[in-house]
């Protein structure tokens, strides 16, 4: 890839070589597709980051993200440092693979978090237990972010499992088959911060295929329907803010801002205005509240009883085999919890009858405890 005027270690070989010179820069995207680009890494982002700090019970935060073209050549060259690489595959929705970047030595500190240490004296390397709990956690953030792609786009996006896997960017040959090493690609890159354990940044690479297909999803999502899209204008870089979790909430409409097109005003001549006239207000009957409850009297609803709830660590959880005790939050003789449909509406005691399992009704919840409870 040629950068400011100066020719590469591979361009230089193909003129000695003879052969012509093809830009992969060809394909760039333009600054409203950056910008479009930028507002959805931002969004799933902050989904991922949210997901991460439950994870870690650590404050996550994210920067705005910084889009560019670039290459794999070029990044391994920028970063040769050892990464581990999580590589998903967009099945429905979107079709493509995109590549998201973390350094190796972040990556130990989230495993070691998750295996109930602090963090602060994470392995020296990934041995298979920290291996498969960083990669669930992985797992957990692009399984976020498809969830939050679905909603910018107003279509459900489907991704496979990620395929995790750990890189020197200074050694390895070619990190993934989505491009070849001197295509040109999307990088977005965001700076992450882990509770005074990790400053460090994290890559999302996007083939050029693949962004162009998010870009007009998005363009499709925030149109209204019946109306061709417009060439949409050149819009400014976003600034960088912070983006924090559990507490951060992303703004849908930063997305819709950057893709919104201004509307063209014609000069009105000879145009005749009447006065506005209403109708007189007239008090409406009173709508019984259960006139159609008939209608949804055959819904099936899901009745589940609880004996209580735990937390632990996956350590723990690997730990469990044939007799092992689960300890509940819940005191023996205690009332267990009857949940419609995951809602807590009732309190009752097990019975037996005809050698069945039962639940006799002892206390109906208030409004205001249920009210509670969905908070």
């Amino acid at each position: 890839m040629m950068s400011d005027g100066i020719l590469s270690q591979e361009e230089i070989d193909a003129l000695l070589r003879g052969e012509q010179i093809t830009s992969p820069v060809a394909p760039e995207l333009d600054d409203m597709a950056k910008d479009a680009l930028g507002e959805i890494g931002n969004i799933c982002m902050g989904s991922a980051a949210t997901t991460l700090s439950i994870l870690l019970g650590k404050r996550v935060s994210i920067t705005t993200p910084r889009v560019s073209v670039s290459t794999l050549n070029e990044i391994k060259r920028q970063y040769p440092l050892p990464y581990l690489v999580i590589e998903v595959f967009y099945s429905h929705g979107i079709l493509g693979t995109n590549l998201l970047a973390i350094r190796k030595q972040d990556a130990l500190i989230i495993a070691d978090l998750m295996m109930g240490g602090d963090g602060s004296n994470p392995p020296a390397e990934l041995n298979d237990l920290y291996m498969s709990a960083v990669s669930e956690a992985m797992n957990q953030m692009m399984g976020s972010t498809a969830t939050s792609m679905s909603t910018v786009f107003k279509k459900k996006i489907d991704i496979s499992p990620p395929q995790v896997n750990v890189f020197d960017f200074s050694t390895e040959g070619n990190i993934s088959a989505m491009a070849a090493g001197n295509e040109p690609i999307v990088s977005v890159s965001f700076r992450m911060e882990v509770e005074g354990l990790i400053d460090s940044e994290i890559m999302q690479i996007i083939p050029i295929n693949v962004a162009k297909e998010m870009v007009e999803s998005l363009m499709a999502a925030v149109q209204p329907s019946g109306t061709t899209a417009p060439v949409p204008p050149k819009v400014a870089a976003p600034t960088a803010q912070s983006v924090t979790a559990p507490a951060r909430e992303t703004n849908l409409a930063q997305a819709q801002q950057a893709a919104a097109v201004p509307k063209t005003h014609q000069p009105l001549s000879n145009v005749t205005v009447q006065p506005v006239q209403f109708a007189p207000l007239k008090p409406s009957a009173p709508v019984a509240g259960d006139t159609n409850i008939s209608l949804i009297m055959d819904v099936p609803l899901q009745v589940t009883v609880e004996l209580g709830r735990t937390r632990k660590l996956i350590r723990e959880i690997l730990e469990l085999g044939p007799g092992s005790v689960v300890e509940l939050d819940k005191l023996a003789g205690e009332p267990v919890d009857i949940l419609v449909n995951g809602k807590l509406i009732a309190k009752g005691e097990v019975v037996v009858i005809d050698e069945n399992f039962g639940v006799r009704i002892t206390d109906i919840v208030s409004p205001l405890e249920r009210a509670n409870n969905l908070q």
